[in-house]
């Protein structure tokens, strides 16, 4: 038996104990569907919820809700509606997803050319030499592969200092007037360390790309949101989560002000999702938390502070993700490793020491490995029963590390619709004999390890819907490849419903709280117009969230016809 499905009886027995001492008062409220999906292992389809004190307190048949409907009993039915537990992205950005939708666009620009199109309008309306800020970028996209350069950006756009952040986040396109600013000239110097590259013309000066760590060279004097302009990006960018359904994000590097800024919307109320915070990997934030120790559901469980975020390596499409081999199409480069084996090491070792779990970014097979390693020689120095480390992503594993995730209790926290949206120039960067160790969910499934799913949001559309499809099917929209992309890595659809509801709330140690329709545990569900666990894969992508409840009460309700965007 894995520790995760021990883990999981274990607490189902303690929330059956509690909910069956309430389980005769009246509810609050009573739910009906034709189908509920409850991820419970003892009943998993069932056709009606009852909720008190915004935790489920029976999960059954419509009878068995009937008795507990009182005269005060508020009644919700949804015939010809699927409900499901409410979904979750264990690793999405919020911060980022909020700003993002003030920034300028690039998200499927076919051409360097409509990418310096939409910068152009932004700056027809932006006060005079304000910076434009955009993101999604993707080089890959636009049948020349290889980086942009600043010049024809900076003609059409002089007097802006524009930062435009690629797809991934870990490379930024600027123009002249951002790099006159930052006072970046052909001199300027390569971060040292190696954990980032200026990309540079033929003759040595910048070309107005900045990978990974030589980010900061520019972000240095991009200025910074102010604490009321987070606060809004943070409402916001929870607002559009709920409108997908989702009731918990894994939110992986903020920084103290951040944090600090959801800690006073969770108090406040304000805050609309579950979050499952990670501080940022800065020495001060760490020690600060530190201090303070692990806090787990805070808020009525709105707020966990107690995980730290690393790097590893960068990102595939930027050729930064760190190979043990070269690049197929970019023979000479390794990628970046961004951080030292001994750094994730000693925070790791820290990290044990207060009760805190690591969870490392970590792309290429170089950069896994290292991650393996350190944690291995961590758990070793300060042995732990159940740490729950984590490597975000784990994308690209050489066959040697895929068991080593379960032998070390790692657990892969991936995201599917990476592959759907790298499948067609991935075998280009790694060849086809490391594609059978890339996105590769069913050998580490088949090792005993939970994947939790997410989007990376805002690097992927929000929407879980995609994320569903793509775990299962392995196309993309237009249900291409026929068969799917490696079709033996797919999730079957319990598999996926479970990375997206209880396998991310055992990643955040909240299964016992959250993750399933199982009585004593929140009322977080979403209410689908159809049943994703039989539709055709093709028809999921049209799945609409009719309403989504936290805690029992309605986070977003669809009005009609009305349906986001992406």
């Amino acid at each position: 038996m894995s520790r995760f499905v021990l883990v999981t009886l274990l607490f189902a027995c303690a929330l059956a104990a509690r909910a069956g001492a309430q389980a005769q008062a009246p509810a609050d409220l009573v739910v009906t569907a034709d189908r509920i999906y409850t991820v419970d292992q003892s009943r998993p389809l069932v056709q009606a919820l009852a909720v008190r004190g915004g935790r489920i307190v029976f999960a059954g048949p419509r009878l068995g809700a009937r008795a507990l409907t009182g005269p005060a009993t508020r009644v919700l039915d949804f015939p010809g509606r699927t409900i499901v537990p409410g979904l979750a992205d264990a690793h999405g950005h919020l911060l980022g997803l909020g700003l993002s939708l003030r920034e300028v666009d690039l998200t499927g620009a076919k051409s360097y050319d409509e990418v310096i199109a939409r910068v152009v309008a932004r700056a027809k309306t932006a006060p005079p030499g304000t910076w434009i800020q955009g993101h999604g970028w993707d080089q890959n996209r636009w049948g020349d592969t290889r980086f942009p350069t600043q010049e024809a950006l900076s003609r059409a756009v002089p007097d802006h200092p524009v930062v435009l952040s690629r797809v991934d986040g870990h490379a930024l396109l600027v123009n002249a007037r951002a790099m006159t600013l930052a006072g970046i000239t052909r001199a300027t110097k390569d971060p040292a360390g190696g954990g980032g590259r200026i990309v540079r013309l033929a003759d040595g000066s910048p070309s107005g790309v900045f990978v990974d760590n030589a980010q900061g060279l520019i972000d240095r004097v991009v200025p910074s949101p102010t604490r009321d302009e987070i606060k809004s990006a943070l409402i916001a960018a929870a607002t559009d989560a709920n409108r997908w359904g989702l009731v918990s994000v894994h939110d992986p590097g903020e920084g103290e002000q951040t944090l600090g800024v959801l800690e006073e919307l969770a108090r406040s109320g304000q805050l609309t999702l579950r979050v499952y915070a990670m501080i940022s990997d800065d020495s001060a934030a760490i020690a600060h938390y530190f201090a303070r120790g692990p806090q787990s559901m805070l808020y009525d469980g709105h707020l966990s502070i107690r995980s730290i975020k690393l790097y590893a390596d960068g990102a595939l499409g930027s050729r930064g993700a760190a190979l043990l081999d070269p690049y197929s199409d970019d023979p000479g480069n390794y990628g970046l490793l961004v951080s030292t084996p001994a750094h994730i090491r000693q925070v790791a070792v820290e990290a044990l020491k207060h009760g805190f779990q690591v969870c490392t970014h970590a792309i290429g097979d170089r950069g896994n490995r290292m991650v393996l390693d350190a944690y291995q020689a961590a758990l070793a120095e300060i042995p732990a029963a159940d740490p729950r480390f984590r490597i975000e992503h784990a994308q690209v594993l050489n066959f040697a590390d895929i068991p080593r995730f379960a032998e070390l209790g790692v657990i892969p926290s991936m995201q599917s619709t990476h592959q759907t949206s790298d499948m067609y120039w991935a075998e280009q960067r790694l060849g086809g004999g490391r594609l059978y160790g890339a996105y590769a969910w069913r050998s580490l499934l088949q090792t005993g390890v939970v994947v939790p799913n997410g989007t990376d949001f805002p690097v992927e559309a929000v929407n879980p819907m995609r994320t569903f499809h793509s775990a299962i099917s392995r196309q993309d929209e237009h249900d291409w490849p026929p068969g799917g992309w490696h079709p033996e890595q797919r999730m079957t659809r319990d598999e996926a419903l479970k990375s997206m509801t209880i396998w991310p709330a055992y990643a955040a140690f909240e299964e016992g709280d959250m993750g399933s329709l199982t009585p004593g545990k929140y009322a977080d569900f979403v209410v689908l117009d159809q049943d994703i666990m039989r539709a055709p894969a093709e028809e999921i992508l049209g799945t609409h969230v009719v309403a989504t409840f936290i805690g029992g009460n309605a986070v977003y309700e669809r009005g009609p016809g009305g349906t986001p965007s992406r």
